[in-house]
């Protein structure tokens, strides 16, 4: 695997410059990775100057590129600033399709943006996957609670109106999340891979009074999965689940839509919560945060959440072994 790591900067009018900046700054000294730095050098190095984050430039295992065809910073959600943000993202996945980059770790864009500016876009997740020629991945959010305790919750639905769920909702799209979840557990070392499942309704249906879904969906899915040699448990409420995923009873928890997973992970985790793209042939991570285009340039952006996605990115690239020593 190469001895390379992609960051691309997001939106070049929110946060993502800036606490890319600041995490590269604490980062970079710590192994021999080569980072490739996707956005806009002249407004990078403003940025670095202006704020005195002190990172090197000149470093030369830091490598700064425009793509080709995109502009400079524009202002928050203009046309240009969304194209910027997209050609990143084309550029990343090319590098990491073509071997010459072990992953990627994004910084997050503005999807109003974007789609406003005539690109048809759902996420990073989504876009990743379509490039990568899967329909199989699985986003996981992961992060620690002030006392170190893990929350990693992969997501059977994404990017959905609440009302569009139930619809959705598949024994194979549960059996997927499930899956891939202990194989995360296994990529990360863990010692076990012991993952409960959400119900839907509130109690988990209550034996079907409070709707089927946990009987007709989930119910097949965890039984599939367990029969396949994973250990796992659920329909569990979603009320209390993520209590006990806290104490360490599981190691990860499958929610079945957006907010019923990431509510609780961002509770426990807001300031260094990671999201992690699941079965892509590369790896793909990013800060848990939005561009907050409000604190964008005021050099209070916390990288907390930018640094443990870099972290995690050089942790799965490479494993066992220890990154590259630069020269």
């Amino acid at each position: 695997m190469a001895g390379r790591l992609v960051i691309t900067v997001g939106d070049p009018a929110g946060i993502g410059p800036e606490v890319t900046l600041k995490a590269l700054a604490a980062e970079l000294p710590a192994d021999g990775v080569h980072y490739t730095l996707l956005g806009d050098p002249a407004q990078l190095a403003a940025l670095n100057d202006r704020l005195r984050i002190g990172l090197n430039l000149r470093d030369p295992r830091l490598t700064m590129a425009l793509p080709d065809g995109a502009a400079g910073p524009p202002e928050p959600r203009s046309p240009a600033g969304a194209r910027l943000a997209v050609a990143c993202l084309e550029t990343a996945a090319q590098l990491c399709l073509a071997g010459a980059a072990a992953g990627v770790v994004t910084a997050p864009v503005n999807k109003q943006a974007i789609n406003r500016a005539g690109i048809p876009f759902i996420g990073q997740t989504e876009f990743f996957s379509r490039r990568a020629g899967t329909d199989r991945t699985v986003m996981m959010l992961l992060g620690p609670d002030e006392r170190e305790r893990w929350l990693r919750v992969a997501l059977a639905t994404v990017h959905l109106p609440l009302r569009e769920v139930p619809a959705a909702l598949t024994p194979e799209k549960v059996g997927l999340a499930i899956a891939r979840a202990a194989e995360a557990c296994v990529l990360l070392g863990l010692a076990r891979r012991r993952v409960a499942v959400c119900g839907l309704n509130p109690h988990a249906g209550e034996g079907g009074e409070f709707g089927d879904e946990e009987i007709r969906i989930i119910e097949p899915a965890v039984r599939q999965a367990r029969a396949g040699g994973i250990e796992v448990v659920g329909p569990l409420s979603g009320d209390t689940v993520f209590h006990h995923a806290l104490r360490g009873e599981f190691d990860a928890v499958v929610a079945m839509y957006h907010d019923q997973g990431l509510a609780p992970l961002k509770l426990a985790a807001f300031d260094r919560g990671v999201n992690w793209t699941l079965g892509l042939p590369f790896i793909r991570t990013s800060p848990d945060h939005g561009t907050a285009y409000d604190l964008a340039g005021r050099g209070v952006a916390n990288p907390a959440s930018m640094r443990e996605a870099i972290r995690l990115a050089k942790r799965l690239a490479w494993a066992e072994k220890k990154p590259p020593v630069w020269g």
